[in-house]
């Protein structure tokens, strides 16, 4: 777990606590509809990014007899209930929000203070979103932003990312509920942004629960680094079959690694030994999230066709 995360994390948190405070302040003032669901939508974002902290706290814990893989999934699993509160909480309740004010429209107030809280919140939400973007970009290669993001294993950048982005969207939507409500004399514009606040808020929770169910089960490592290891261990001399490197998750920098190699017959049992130790050592050093490696090697049988790396287009 980076600490690049573990601060994206505690800046969303810092300033989801005080935006949602004063969104619930405004709200009470103006009677906005849209900025009900923007302050549910901040309060569970702020729960949230504490689940994450407690996630990745979790799953820090060393192995033990009952878990001798470590505890390393646990941040996908609570992640995994960040999308569930977020559908929930944050999208259900502003939908019900905008429903229910639908069918028993606010008198709306003065908006000025509506103004003035969205805009101060797109501008740190955006601040937010800013830096966790650009932590992201620091570690991810070279295959383009929303690829990268849709391949990430690090549930405490990709759920920030997210959520951050969902609130930008939610704040524009709001913002625009306010301005036709007040522009027009009409509160269904009101009620209907906290309907679409809702929908997008359960749309960024669909593609979240996609995203953790898929490291939760156990996802392969890209395939830069199973290619990568693959050309390592096959460009070395001693090596005379490799099949397809096995790979999965254990956590977002630790990767549990599966290799079956044929070596070349002739070596003896003290050359085969060397030799798995100095695999082992050159794939660590090149891939350094390769934490636990396990080789099934063997010295006998002739040269049999390899398994070929399938590249993701």
């Amino acid at each position: 777990m980076t600490g690049n995360s573990k601060i994206a994390i505690y800046g969303a948190l810092a300033a989801n606590l005080a935006i949602a405070t004063v969104k619930f302040i405004a709200a009470s003032v103006t009677g906005s509809s849209a900025m009900i669901s923007e302050g549910i939508h901040s309060a569970v974002d702020s729960g949230n990014s504490l689940l994450l902290l407690l996630g990745m706290k979790r799953s820090q814990r060393p192995p033990d007899r009952g878990h001798p893989f470590g505890h390393g999934k646990e941040i996908y699993f609570w992640s995994l209930i960040v999308a569930i509160l977020v559908f929930s909480l944050g999208g259900g309740m502003s939908v019900y929000e905008g429903v229910s004010h639908l069918q028993h429209p606010v008198e709306l107030r003065d908006p000025f203070w509506n103004y003035i809280v969205l805009i101060a919140s797109m501008l740190f939400e955006g601040a937010s979103l800013f830096y966790a973007v650009r932590e992201f970009n620091r570690s991810s290669g070279g295959s383009g932003f929303f690829r990268e993001l849709s391949m990430s294993k690090d549930p405490g950048l990709f759920a920030v990312i997210y959520e951050e982005s969902a609130a930008i969207a939610g704040l524009l939507i709001a913002l625009l509920g306010v301005f036709l409500g007040h522009y027009f004399n009409e509160p269904m514009f009101d009620a209907i942004a906290s309907m679409l606040i809702g929908v997008v808020l359960i749309f960024v929770a669909i593609t979240m629960v996609r995203e953790s169910k898929g490291l939760l089960v156990g996802e392969s490592a890209n395939n830069e680094i199973v290619k990568g290891i693959y050309d390592l261990v096959n460009s070395e001399v001693k090596v005379e079959t490799l099949y397809f490197p096995l790979t999965m998750h254990l956590a977002p920098n630790e990767i549990l690694l599966a290799l079956d190699v044929e070596f070349k017959k002739e070596m003896t049992v003290e050359e085969l030994f060397d030799s798995v130790n100095d695999l082992e050592e050159k794939i660590k050093q090149a891939f350094p999230s390769v934490k636990k490696i396990y080789i099934e090697a063997k010295n006998f049988g002739g040269r049999q066709r390899p398994w070929q790396i399938e590249t993701v287009d």
